[in-house]
């Protein structure tokens, strides 16, 4: 029984500690979150594995963008991102969608199917709403801004309102398209979402 006792001890010795599983943020989104036009450390995922560094929390960061990518999109690629085990995913679609003016129905059910999925895979998810310039009405901008606003509260997700909040219309913070922030828009974006996602983490 001694020898067995010491033979256990030296092989947990051997094996060293026992490492924590490591905490996944899955960013999900579009080409606003894929970084399009910026280098790949300027995109807000990498941004915010940054700013989570700088604040002491142990989470890696997945860049899960895909430009040109709308709702529709993004639910079949839920599988493919829950392949990362994500803690947290922060979704962030629609602005594919809202563009051409679809109908905002399906934009909702898909969004809602996702937050779904994700729930039930063990994530959180934080919802990260979408709008359109004022050229497209003010009854369609309304209903898209209160359809993310519906979604976060009846699935019980976090929620910010509009992701590029203090950088759309901002000539400085974009790209001359007008739709996709610079290397200092996206700067900006993650110091708007950072107060709506830290609440959600862990040390």
């Amino acid at each position: 029984m001694r020898s067995l006792l010491a033979a256990l001890a030296a092989t947990l010795v051997l094996a060293g500690p026992v490492l924590a599983a490591e905490s996944v943020i899955v960013a999900f989104g579009d080409s606003l979150t894929a970084g399009l036009g910026v280098t790949p450390e300027d995109s807000y995922p990498a941004r915010l594995q940054a700013k989570l560094r700088a604040e002491g929390y142990a989470y890696r960061v997945v860049n899960a963008g895909s430009s040109g990518d709308t709702t529709a999109g993004g639910l079949r690629r839920v599988d493919w991102a829950l392949k990362n085990r994500p803690d947290i995913v922060i979704v962030a679609r629609g602005a594919n969608d809202a563009l051409p003016g679809q109908d905002l129905a399906g934009v909702r059910g898909n969004l809602d199917a996702m937050v779904v999925r994700f729930q039930k895979a063990g994530a959180h998810v934080l919802v990260a709403g979408m709008e359109v310039p004022p050229n497209y009405g003010a009854r369609y901008a309304a209903d898209l801004r209160r359809l993310y606003a519906d979604v976060a509260r009846q699935r019980k997700a976090a929620f910010m309102p509009f992701l590029l909040d203090g950088v759309a219309g901002n000539p400085r913070l974009n790209q001359p398209d007008g739709i996709h922030p610079t290397a200092e828009g996206y700067r900006v974006v993650v110091e708007h979402l950072w107060p709506h996602l830290e609440p959600m983490l862990r040390r």
